[in-house]
């Protein structure tokens, strides 16, 4: 070991959390390094969030053209090049990873390649990859390796035939069929994907929703428009007997006593990730585990002191933009820079068309709290900016305390949702009430007027409806 090779703090992932965490590290003054398997950004920059959001643009630009008579515009033999569609997120995911890979520079950290491993506290190795073979000593150790899709059991992945998301964002062509395996924002997103370009899609959730995590409403709504668009949905039900051919893929679907068959060119599973752990301790490291993933306390430290861990390897919520928050609040505790703060309140966006955001409780949650409470529902067919724009589709849902206006839980299904729920996501952290959103005066004609209205309608003062 390199007596220079000694930090304050050692970060083993270099995704959303990790290069945070990092970064925050650095901004404290201090030394830092980096080790990342694949390339600084991780899934969600590389294989997740953003080349996901690069082909789900070119679906829904795609899907506009399809529909440009409605504003007056000729737009004939519209077609798809798919190799470029695919070609083009992995281009905006290198120019990102490149972006993370300059801010670590920028902030002085060390960037390592390879797989590391904690091989007694305060000492980490780098086992594969371009820079193995060496060894760090470091005051802090913070685990930000992430997840990894989970497969079915004797379902082997092999990028063709059988696909996991990772898969689907390489793939070098249009499927003229295909079979999602679960139908949470992933699978959702997927489908929306596959089926704008002309794919047959079938969506198949184990649960009563598509959506499972969202407000029964929403769920609804985003089961009629997919339906619309042509995607089979079939809820309540599972896969069995699923044989791989040369060419298609052959299963059951099971729901009670009915079993249908489908065959399908491609079968994609959405069913959950597992945490990344793989050689990530050495047999004398042993850190408490919580159903799968790394246990950590209040301060976002494992129960073997001096180790620390962020992200989605804790578990859900598993989202990129909650692993940047819990990195940061754990570094900033690892310094006694401040108290950190764990994840109370945090937006969940899924990106098809429709789009869907929440913050806070379902309804169901609320009644199940005996919470009493007041819904305020605001639908975009009722908002200048939607039905000018051609996507009246969806609706604002604020359900607040009956007693104090206090915001309970939000949900926003329509155009734009993703960047609407920033407002009540801000609204619950900083306690503001019904009456104090609807009294402040949102920007005419928008979309987040929808916002303003549906605070109104749960107070009984809705102009619009």
């Amino acid at each position: 070991m390199a007596g220079n090779d000694k930090y304050d703090l050692l970060v083993i992932g270099g995704g959303p959390a990790g290069y945070a965490g990092a970064i925050r590290a650095a901004q404290l003054g201090k030394r830092v390094a980096c080790i990342e398997l694949e390339r600084a950004g991780g899934t969600c920059l590389n294989w997740g969030c953003i080349p996901s959001k690069s082909l789900l643009k070119s679906a829904e630009l795609y899907e506009t053209m399809q529909h440009a008579d409605v504003f007056g515009l000729s737009a004939k033999e519209i077609t798809v090049d798919f190799a470029k569609v695919m070609g083009h997120s992995r281009d905006v995911s290198d120019q990102m990873a490149r972006g993370v890979e300059y801010l670590l520079k920028k902030n002085k950290i060390d960037y390592y390649l390879g797989r590391g491993r904690v091989s007694v506290p305060g000492i980490v190795e780098i086992t594969e990859g371009k820079d193995s073979n060496q060894f760090f000593s470091t005051e802090n150790i913070l685990i930000s390796t992430g997840c990894y899709a989970r497969s079915l059991p004797d379902v082997e992945i092999e990028g063709e035939r059988i696909l996991t998301s990772r898969e689907a964002l390489a793939l070098k062509k249009l499927p003229q069929s295909i079979a999602i395996v679960g139908a949470g924002a992933i699978g959702v997103e997927f489908a929306y994907f596959f089926n704008t370009f002309g794919t047959e899609v079938t969506l198949i959730e184990m649960l009563p929703q598509v959506l499972p995590v969202e407000d029964e409403e929403t769920s609804r709504v985003l089961s009629r428009a997919f339906k619309k668009q042509g995607i089979a949905i079939h809820v309540e039900t599972k896969v069995e007997n699923i044989k791989v051919g040369k060419k298609t893929v052959k299963l059951d679907l099971v729901k009670g006593d009915s079993h249908n068959p489908l065959e399908v060119e491609s079968l994609l599973l959405a069913v959950g990730v597992e945490a990344n752990l793989k050689d990530l301790f050495s047999a004398k490291v042993k850190p408490e585990m919580d159903r799968g993933f790394i246990k950590v306390d209040d301060n976002y430290e494992s129960s073997v002191k001096g180790i620390y861990a962020a992200g989605d390897v804790i578990g859900p919520p598993l989202l990129a933009h909650v692993g940047t928050f819990e990195a940061v609040q754990a570094v900033n505790g690892i310094f006694n820079h401040s108290q950190p703060k764990r994840v109370k309140i945090f937006p969940g966006c899924t990106y098809c068309q429709p789009q869907v955001a929440s913050v806070g409780l379902t309804e169901r949650e609320v009644k199940e709290k005996g919470i009493k409470y007041r819904v305020g529902k605001f639908p975009f067919t009722a908002a200048g900016k939607a039905v000018a724009v051609n996507h009246p589709e969806g609706f604002v849902k604020l359900i607040i305390d009956e007693i104090y206006g206090e915001v309970l839980g939000a949900h926003i299904i329509g155009v734009d949702a993703t960047e609407l729920i920033t407002e009540y996501v801000l609204a619950m952290n900083a306690e503001i009430t019904a009456e104090e959103i609807h009294s402040s005066i949102h920007a005419h004609p928008t979309m987040s007027e929808a916002l303003g209205e549906a605070a109104a309608a749960a107070l009984g003062e809705a102009i619009h409806i």
